[in-house]
């Protein structure tokens, strides 16, 4: 890997070969720049208890923290994306122009932030102190997966980060959707390094002949048989455990603080 300074921030680590910086936040001020994410707030057409977009705090050090917050006596947590998936959004309350929403009762898709197709992808971030409540992920996902039996032609999730335990994480592929046609390529568990300052940095080679996922510079995974050639968007994603299994975490006597903080999100792109 080879050091890419980025001026008044921390450098990039960056695989072999000459690349070029084409989108990026480097979360600076203390608003989030909106123009670049949106919040996922809706789970299989409907709206999802465990996400909110409430928690977002922006330290006026060029980090971005997704705090847990309490909502109705539950812990919830924020969900940012630079796209959406047609799936996720509900169905309309408005009347197609045949007339019959009943049977199209789509909802419109919003014109995504930012996708894109190949590229290193990197950030750069520090873990939640309680992964039992609360896990994190930095991935990216294909606004149609699962829409056509090829998984090149549709798109993948790629979860370049997942950390749902404390000291370790998940890396690899999804494709064919999250149905019975569900399967994984390159998916790995590590445990995590310690650094000196508690930083880590994640990054994912996705070029058209396969992908190289990455783990503060060493690489940790690698796949080729099922490369998605669809532009993706970016997620930067928490979830408060148990929700998915109808057991959310209630907020049991004092509020206990925790957060996911990403000091940058950057995509390269191969000259």
């Amino acid at each position: 890997m080879k050091k890419f300074e980025v001026l008044n921030h921390e450098p990039s680590y960056l695989p072999d070969g000459k690349w070029k910086l084409v989108w990026a936040d480097e979360f600076d001020g203390t608003e989030l720049d909106r123009s670049k994410w949106d919040f996922r707030l809706n789970f299989w057409g409907e709206r999802f208890a465990a996400y909110t977009d409430e928690g977002i705090v922006l330290d006026g050090n060029s980090h971005i923290e997704l705090h847990r917050v309490e909502k109705n006596g539950y812990y919830v947590s924020p969900q940012l994306q630079t796209g959406s998936n047609s799936f996720d959004i509900p169905k309309s309350d408005n009347q197609n122009p045949w007339g019959q929403n009943e049977i199209w009762p789509l909802g419109p898709l919003e014109k995504p932030k930012f996708v894109h197709r190949y590229g290193y992808y990197e950030c750069r971030c520090k873990f939640q102190k309680d992964p039992s409540t609360m896990w994190s992920a930095f991935w990216t996902q294909s606004p149609t997966i699962g829409a056509r039996f090829e998984p090149e032609w549709c798109g993948i999730e790629s979860d370049i980060m997942e950390s749902f335990k404390s000291g370790t994480a998940t890396t690899g592929n999804i494709m064919g959707g999250y149905g019975k046609q569900y399967r994984e390529e390159g998916r790995v568990h590590y445990d995590l390094k310690e650094t000196s300052d508690g930083w880590h940095y994640f990054g994912m080679n996705w070029q058209p002949d396969g992908y190289v996922f990455y783990c503060d510079g060493e690489e940790v995974s690698r796949c080729n048989a099922n490369v998605s050639h669809v532009p993706q968007f970016i997620l930067l994603t928490t979830e408060v455990q148990g929700y998915r299994t109808n057991n959310p975490k209630r907020v049991e006597g004092t509020f206990v603080d925790d957060a996911f903080i990403v000091d940058f999100v950057r995509v390269f792109d191969k000259e």
